[in-house]
């Protein structure tokens, strides 16, 4: 393996120049074997491109084993096209695999296959076309007559792409369903070279069929003879949670790949999310197969905060006035009766040595430096987010109160506050940050968290936190929930104390107030619940989406108002 190493690596720069003089990428990851190949992340096949951090892993052991080995330049240019022309960067890579996700309804599993079939299809015949490469050799090599229907296929499509005799790479006829099917790769291929994401759902399409009569299998070796994508764990992936609201149209109905497709053709809207995005389970299902290793948790977390990215505002601050500083202005004489602790001994020593109370001591005179402006404390955040069992579960679908409560504690956590959020349903049911925090990671893993129980607001935490400790900065109090939320005032806690007491307590304690965010169906309940919770900021909403607004509006109300006020303030001289 060492001469395929040093003969390939002499190829590296030559692969580079066949996309352009000024391409750089730098140099590979040699795995000699395949189990060096996979301590470095490459399964199931002899490639593997990181978009992470622009890199190509080679197994050469498995590259020889498929008669590769002479093929380094084509091979190489081949891996360089994946972070040159598909899909080029993370971004377009997890647009790529869902577009081909809404061309496989039911069949998402195979999305990674298909969409490294794809680009490997307009990599390999930019190389063929443009650069005189021979990647109809490479295939060549891989023939297979046993191989299945939807390699066939595949196959078949680069023979018509390239002008090449049926058969030749395919290693078989194919009738003529299939033909016409690979005619509509090829001149999707063409078509959409330059808008790759556009052709992606319809090349889904025409695998799917193939895909279908073998649901069952895994597809191994395909996988072996295209290259993997992976993302590192961790890797952002921006713009992921939206859904590309580009229709898929088979290509047989698109009269860009076929002449004879009427001119408005019958669309399909992509499904899978609510509104302009997907599902968190679809999100993560995403991350998933980009190569992520990911929980539940962690994808739900990401999830949220790029959902609430765009509401993030300022959150309200209050203004307090600088602490005055001691300034030394000298020093005066000590009297007799004054505190003893305010004689400045090393004063008095250096005007006499002998120490005469009230004739040679002597005291430091302190004034102070008042401040010339303001400082600004953002008020902290204690949210509460009901999860009994009328809410959804945010992992699985979009949790508006999950939303809101991303939105109102990433603007918190933005300005420097600190956030306490609390996750409740039944009785002993309940999910809090350790106290108040400025960790989001933190904060959104109570935020996503479920429990689906009953209903019992958790007074404890309200008792514990204004109650029984000595509470001192400002702090805004948000509960969001439903009718439920009755259970802070009308229920006691575990020591007997009512919760309307309590809640009243919390209130006075917090010093900057307190909203109860609801969701209610009738105005006899509002009315109910307005008269037993006086003092509350009551905000009523009519279905969930609205708390998006609410959240985005709550944070701009309290601050940007309040701090337009002491500017002018400020402007006039009276503060």
């Amino acid at each position: 393996m060492d001469a395929m190493k040093a003969a390939w690596q002499e190829h590296w720069s030559q692969a580079l120049q066949a996309w352009g003089r000024f391409t750089k990428v730098h140099d590979p990851l040699w795995c000699e074997s395949t189990p060096d190949a996979q301590k470095a992340g490459l399964t199931g096949s002899f490639a593997m491109f990181r978009l992470g951090d622009r890199t190509v892993v080679i197994d050469l052991q498995a590259a020889a084993e498929l008669g590769l080995e002479d093929y380094p330049v084509e091979i190489l240019a081949h891996e360089i096209g994946h972070h040159v022309l598909c899909p080029a960067d993370l971004a377009d890579h997890a647009r790529l695999l869902a577009r081909i996700r809404q061309g496989l309804p039911g069949l998402e599993q195979h999305a990674p296959l298909v969409s490294n079939m794809y680009a490997d299809m307009l990599i390999n015949d930019r190389l063929q076309r443009s650069r005189g490469l021979r990647m109809d050799e490479i295939y060549r090599r891989l023939a297979d007559p046993d191989a299945s229907p939807l390699w066939t296929f595949f196959m078949r499509a680069f023979e018509i792409l390239w002008s090449i005799s049926s058969g030749t790479l395919t290693g078989k006829k194919v009738d003529a369903s299939m033909d016409g099917d690979a005619q509509l790769a090829a001149k999707l291929a063409r078509v959409y070279a330059t808008d790759w994401q556009r052709g992606a759902g319809g090349f889904a399409a025409l695998c799917f069929r193939y895909l279908a009569d073998q649901e069952n299998s895994e597809f191994a070796q395909e996988r072996r003879k295209v290259c993997v994508g992976v993302v590192a764990d961790g890797a952002p992936v921006p713009g992921l949670t939206g859904i590309d609201g580009e229709p898929i149209v088979h290509p047989a109905l698109d009269p860009k790949v076929n002449d004879f497709a009427p001119q408005e053709a019958p669309t399909e809207r992509p499904e899978g999310g609510t509104g302009q995005y997907r599902q968190p389970f679809e999100y993560g299902q995403i991350l998933r197969q980009l190569g992520m290793s990911i929980s539940d948790e962690d994808a739900a977390a990401r999830y949220y905060r790029e959902r609430a990215a765009p509401y993030l505002v300022r959150f309200p601050v209050r203004v307090r006035p600088l602490s005055s500083e001691p300034l030394p202005e000298g020093h005066t004489a000590w009297d007799v009766g004054e505190p003893v602790e305010t004689v400045d001994w090393i004063a008095t020593a250096l005007r006499s040595p002998v120490v005469i109370p009230g004739i040679t001591t002597m005291q430091r005179l302190t004034g102070t430096t008042e401040a010339d402006e303001r400082d600004k404390k953002p008020v902290d955040l204690d949210l509460f987010i009901d999860s009994s069992g009328s809410m959804p579960d945010p992992r699985r679908e979009v949790s508006y109160l999950t939303l809101a409560g991303a939105i109102l504690a990433l603007s918190a956590l933005r300005v420097g506050a600190r956030v306490q959020a609390t996750l409740w349903s039944g009785t002993n049911q309940f999910l809090k940050t350790d106290g108040f925090v400025r960790d989001e990671d933190a904060v959104l893993r109570v935020l996503t968290g479920y429990f689906g129980g009953a209903t019992a607001f958790p007074l404890h935490v309200l008792r514990e936190t204004y109650l029984e400790q000595d509470h001192k900065d400002p702090t805004h109090i948000v509960v969001i929930s439903d009718e439920g939320v009755d259970t802070m005032i009308e229920m006691d806690d575990e020591l007997g104390r009512p919760g309307r007491e309590i809640a009243a307590a919390a209130l006075a304690a917090a010093g900057a107030g307190g909203t109860l965010v609801l969701n209610l169906w009738s105005d006899t309940e509002e009315d109910r619940l307005r008269a037993i919770t006086p003092g509350w900021d009551l905000n009523l909403v009519t279905d969930w989406p609205q708390l998006v607004e609410f959240a985005s509006a709550f944070s701009r109300k309290q601050y940007e108002h309040r701090g337009s006020a002491c500017r002018i303030e400020r402007q006039r001289g009276r503060v």
